[in-house]
């Protein structure tokens, strides 16, 4: 299963640090699809913070770092 960690910036200025994952996808195709999904104004990601499970709309993403360390969960 890949697992990445996304530093998101907000468009309120906030910052939160989400995990997303797929089965059976490779990191770089994974890092691609996240990508791609919050370029479009109607996209959204199902992620983890922590121990919840969110969805992430593009509308409010300002920024986005895509860091194999250095996030905090």
């Amino acid at each position: 299963m890949a697992r990445i960690v996304l530093r998101i910036r907000l468009t309120s200025g906030d910052h939160l640090d989400v995990a997303y994952e797929e089965p059976g996808v490779a990191e770089d195709v994974l890092i691609e699809h996240a990508v791609s999904t919050l370029t479009g104004e109607g996209g959204a990601l199902r992620c983890r913070h922590g121990d919840r499970m969110m969805v992430l709309f593009a509308r409010g993403v300002a920024a986005l770092e895509i860091a194999p360390r250095g996030a905090v969960l």
